[in-house]
């Protein structure tokens, strides 16, 4: 995150704070800490920026505290800021595709991916994407998982440690570890491939 717009961020939030209650805040603030860094991962798989996914993504909680003030209560915010991001994300990628269009690079390698990823991002659905159902999806599909790959699974995917830190602490190579989370992402993927949503909300929120 840049230092700057992070300094920028945290004086806006503490001066609009006496609009929300400690209750509020501390939701926000969790919800910031559990998902900046996902979005930015989601934009960045689009936009190729990463710098670009990050203004985004603060763009987007701004504007969802914004709209809490004003709304009062939001059912879905994962939802609501992925939809907002997913926006903001199009726009810059239509942009993009213009500037293409107009250096007469359509038949380009870079407008035929640059369209690729227009379609994709258009058909991501984000209430569906934080539906009860995709998660119970993806926890089944894991759960399907080989008891040793499961376990190397979910250290490195969900409690973030790295390929090395596992080796060390399951006693084993760091190849072993990277066989067993290429063989998990196989089956998850061949689990989940009729279902695009599951596969989404494993790759960048799970």
């Amino acid at each position: 995150m840049n230092l700057n717009f992070a300094i920028v961020f945290n004086f806006i939030i503490i001066v609009k704070a006496f609009l929300f209650s400690a209750k509020d805040m501390h939701q926000f603030t969790e919800l910031f800490q559990n998902y900046y860094h996902k979005f930015v991962h989601f934009a960045n798989s689009y936009l190729e920026d990463e710098a670009a996914a990050e203004d985004i993504v603060m763009d987007s909680f701004m504007y969802y505290w914004e709209n809490k003030a004003a709304a009062g209560s939001i059912d879905n915010p994962q939802a609501y800021l992925l939809s907002t991001i997913k926006n903001k994300c199009l726009n810059a990628l239509r942009a993009k595709k213009v500037r293409l269009k107009a250096n007469d690079n359509i038949r380009d390698y870079n407008y035929r991916l640059l369209e690729a990823s227009i379609f994709t991002l258009e058909a991501c659905n984000p209430t569906e994407l934080f539906s009860e159902e995709v998660a119970q999806m993806v926890d089944e599909a894991i759960n399907s998982l080989p008891q040793q790959t499961k376990r190397i699974f979910v250290k490195s995917r969900f409690q973030g440690m790295s390929y090395k830190e596992i080796a060390e602490e399951m006693n084993t190579s760091v190849k072993n570890v990277e066989k067993h989370m290429t063989k998990a992402l196989k089956i998850l993927r061949v689990a989940l491939k009729d279902y695009i949503p599951a596969i989404l909300f494993l790759m960048f929120f799970k």
